[in-house]
C-alpha cells in the first residue's frame, strides 16, 4: 500500500460483455417449427386482410367493413406483439408458464373475434373483389390463429400425460416420505 493502490497487480479489469444494438437477444428458440409457422401466417394473412380492407373505395353497409378494419388491425398488432415476446429476453423474464397461458387465451379470442369479423364482412359486403379477397384473408388468418390454439392445447395434454407417466399415481420417494425433523 506504499502506492495507495487498492488492487493487487494480478488482478486483471473486467471485460464488458459485447453489446447488442437494441439491449436484447432475439432467438427463435423459443417456437417449434410448426408454431413459428403458424404465428408467421397469423401475421401475414392478417397483413394482407388489412391491406385489401384498406383499399376497398366504396362499401354499401360500412359498419361490417368498420368492424373488420378494427379486428384484423388489431389482430395483425397482437400476433406482432406476442411473436416479439417470444423471440426477446421478455420470454424468460416472464416465464414460460405465463407466456403460454397468455398466448393461448390471446390467441383463442382473437381467431374467435376474426372469425365473427369475417363471416360478418361476408354478410354485409357488396360484394367487390377487395372485400372478398379482405373476407378470405380473414378466414385464412383466423384459421392460422385457431390452428395455433389446437396445437397449444394439445402441447399442453402431452406435457399433462408426460408429467405424469414419470411419476405415476403420485407415488412418494423416499425423500418425501421422510418425517422433516428427525
Amino acid at each position: 500500500m506504499e502506492n495507495g493502490n487498492v488492487y493487487n497487480e494480478t488482478t486483471e479489469p473486467q471485460g464488458k460483455p459485447p453489446r447488442r444494438p437494441c439491449g436484447c437477444r432475439c432467438t427463435l428458440q423459443n417456437l417449434r417449427a410448426r408454431r413459428w409457422a403458424a404465428k408467421a401466417l397469423q401475421a401475414l394473412f392478417s397483413l394482407l386482410a388489412v391491406i385489401c380492407e384498406e383499399i376497398v373505395e366504396n362499401c354499401i353497409k360500412c359498419d361490417g367493413l368498420y368492424f373488420f378494419e378494427f379486428t384484423s388491425c388489431s389482430a395483425l398488432l397482437l400476433s406482432l406483439l406476442i411473436l416479439c415476446v417470444y423471440c426477446t429476453t421478455a420470454y424468460e423474464t416472464f416465464g414460460k408458464d405465463k407466456i403460454e397461458k397468455v398466448n393461448f387465451g390471446a390467441m383463442a379470442f382473437i381467431g374467435g373475434i376474426f372469425l365473427l369479423a369475417s363471416i360478418v364482412l361476408a354478410a354485409t359486403s357488396s360484394g367487390s373483389g377487395l372485400e372478398k379477397a379482405a373476407c378470405a384473408f380473414g378466414f385464412l388468418a383466423s384459421g392460422a390463429f385457431l390452428a395455433e390454439v389446437i396445437m397449444c392445447y394439445l402441447d399442453g395434454r402431452k406435457q399433462d400425460t408426460e408429467s405424469r407417466s414419470e411419476n405415476p399415481a403420485s407415488t412418494q420417494t423416499a425423500t418425501e416420505s421422510q418425517p422433516l425433523n428427525k
